[in-house]
């Protein structure tokens, strides 16, 4: 249980038991990193959910946010992760920190996080809850199209918005050997889950993974 904004925020047996049948439905969808799979199971989803929405936390389902922005489906959350390699203190860069969920299961992967937040609400209301859970990642409100070019090189590098191409900037910042994961199509319909993998003599490959749905990755900040 914490305090978040004055309220008491409660992780009960109810919500424990709803995280263990939406793992078993990821699984079924394909997820199969167990250690992708715990964190998901060990994070409570409905902490990062208006109150409104608390019933449908553990459903497969994105759900708004505020400012236009929302939290993506589990599944979604999981298959970015699962491309991403995380090894135990990676360096993640990732763009879009929106509520906070996807960064905390990087760090429950062992990952050392660094997010980036254009809109300025988000982000004080993502550290605030974040820090009320005990998680501390390197927030930055700023343009993710721009990264973190000071704490660059990333050993990965994620984002979780709509981009209609790779921004250069990102790719200059992930190391050889790093993965960079990102939607990548028009914000107003669907786009290619697409990696691009830094080889060692500095050459890119870049391959895609289907189909998703995301909110659009705006330049400039909020």
């Amino acid at each position: 249980m914490i305090r978040f904004k004055g309220i008491l925020l409660d992780d009960n047996y109810r919500h424990q038991g709803l995280r263990k049948r939406l793992v078993a439905e990821l699984e079924q969808k394909g997820i199969c990193d167990r250690k992708v799979l715990a964190a998901i199971g060990k994070i409570p989803r409905h902490f990062f959910l208006d109150s409104s929405f608390v019933e449908f936390a553990y459903q497969d389902k994105a759900f708004p946010i505020g400012e236009e922005q929302t939290i993506s489906q589990p599944y979604t959350v999981a298959f970015q992760s699962e491309l991403l390699q995380v090894q135990p203190l990676h360096k993640v860069l990732e763009v879009g920190t929106g509520s906070g969920y996807q960064a905390i299961v990087l760090m429950e992967l062992g990952a050392k996080v660094f997010s980036i937040e254009r809109v300025k609400i988000l982000h004080y209301r993502t550290k605030e809850l974040l820090q009320a859970m005990g998680y501390n990642p390197r927030l930055f409100y700023g343009d993710g199209y721009k990264g973190l070019p000071s704490f660059a090189p990333f050993d990965r590098i994620i984002v979780t918005a709509a981009a209609p191409s790779i921004p250069e900037m990102l790719l200059q910042q992930l190391k050889p050997g790093g993965i960079l994961v990102i939607p990548v199509g028009d914000s107003n319909g669907i786009q290619v889950m697409t990696t691009v993998v830094r080889q060692p003599d500095g050459s890119l490959e870049e391959k895609q993974h289907g189909k998703f749905r995301f909110v659009p990755m705006v330049e400039n900040k909020k």
